[in-house]
């Protein structure tokens, strides 16, 4: 199940992959340049065809893609009669779509995927009354016996209703109400089957931030008790604005990822990885696999979670391409930005010339940097994912 999962994981992110290009081919030929062109995967050719001007094929490396654009940049030497089509010679408008497209796609991928896992499937978030499980407490680092919920006849799938007369709406409120209740017997009313059983658990005391729950020092009461999941379902309409409200979180994390975890690089190796950070394709797809041989999990449910998976996959790929950085697609539409806002400025000043264009030659030390950085930071997420893998069913 593992091996299928990773599988087709691949798949789709190589099909993934292709539609970025796709992207790129279609806004091309949209606004009349040449795309000479269109393979799936690299290396050598295993089949090519012909059609008009474009050569479709397929290569023998399965890793992605490529749209061959004629005149990407200046430097390129192309046939005097693809001149008027060139990309460089093409409006600034058309340009700053077609270099967009591919990080569009990937967007439109992931927006896709998590609106149809919302309407059909549902998410599952944190419970606000379910118990999840129970354990021991203790004042000390350790404890043994079953726990004061457990000991209390407290069940994983009861609901709390009100804890000591006072209704239950959320589970911070019901574990603020346990830290200020502090060491004693308690009351505490919980759903099961469809009728309310009340039951005294006796809460232990335990030392922690009384406001937060955290490590502190005051006194506090615990009832060795966690949150369960529940899956809550989206209608058509209702699925819109979490999704895009899903689709910001990604945004938000990839800023935070690419500002504060950076540090994380030098961890990567050790043994308390942390599963939300930088990880290669490699790791990627291993992860892929995890979810869909996910033990004690329903079918749905790993469904859900590797549409999730592929759906986070595109929109970090669609937000790194984006980065202003020479030869990604955003280091490309930073020196449109660059060219335009400079050619503003000089208009400003009387200028009705053409733009002038930037000098890539310039730009050929600082592309050659990134990629050899991007390369040796590839190489290294691939070695912590082959010697060091995270792994999600352990």
């Amino acid at each position: 199940m593992e091996i299928l999962g990773i599988v087709a994981f691949a798949a789709a992110l190589l099909v993934s992959v292709v539609a970025h290009e796709a992207g790129h081919f279609v806004t091309a030929r949209h606004y009349g340049m040449k795309a000479s062109k269109f393979f799936v995967g690299f290396g050598p050719t295993l089949w090519s065809r012909r059609r008009g001007e474009t050569e479709y094929g397929v290569k023998a490396i399965p890793a992605g893609g490529f749209v061959k654009i004629e005149g990407m940049t200046p430097l390129e030497e192309i046939d005097p009669a693809d001149e008027p089509r060139a990309f460089y010679n093409a409006p600034a408008r058309a340009r700053l779509v077609v270099m967009s497209a591919g990080s569009f796609v990937h967007f439109v991928i992931a927006m896709v995927l998590i609106y149809g896992v919302l309407v059909t499937m549902g998410t599952t978030q944190i419970s606000e009354s379910k118990i999840g499980s129970t354990s021991c407490v203790a004042a000390t680092a350790t404890c043994a016996g079953p726990g004061p919920a457990a000991a209390a006849g407290l069940r994983p799938g009861d609901r709390v209703r009100s804890f000591d007369g006072v209704a239950v709406d959320s589970w911070a409120q019901f574990t603020r109400q346990v830290r200020e209740h502090g060491a004693g017997p308690a009351t505490l009313v919980v759903r099961r089957d469809g009728r309310d059983l009340t039951l005294t658990p006796n809460l232990v005391e335990v030392r922690r931030n009384r406001l937060t729950g955290a490590a502190g020092n005051d006194p506090v009461g615990a009832l060795g008790v966690r949150p369960g999941t529940e899956t809550v379902h989206y209608g058509p309409l209702a699925a819109v604005p979490h999704t895009f409200s899903v689709i910001g979180s990604g945004f938000t994390g990839m800023y935070d990822t690419l500002t504060h975890r950076l540090d994380d690089l030098g961890k990567i190796f050790d043994k308390d990885r942390d599963p939300e950070g930088f990880i290669s394709v490699v790791g990627a797809a291993r992860i892929g696999g995890d979810v869909v041989s996910a033990p004690d999990s329903s079918g749905v449910d790993r469904l859900r979670q590797f549409l999730v998976l592929v759906a986070a996959i595109n929109l970090a790929v669609g937000i790194f391409n984006l980065l202003p950085l020479l030869p990604l697609d955003g280091g490309h539409i930073a020196v449109l930005g660059f060219e335009q806002a400079r050619h503003g400025l000089r208009r400003l000043r009387g200028y009705r010339g053409p733009v002038k264009r930037v000098d890539f030659a310039k730009l050929l030390p600082a592309t050659y940097a990134t990629v050899v950085v991007l390369f040796g930071f590839s190489l290294l997420l691939l070695s912590a994912d082959i010697i060091n893998p995270i792994r999600l069913n352990q």
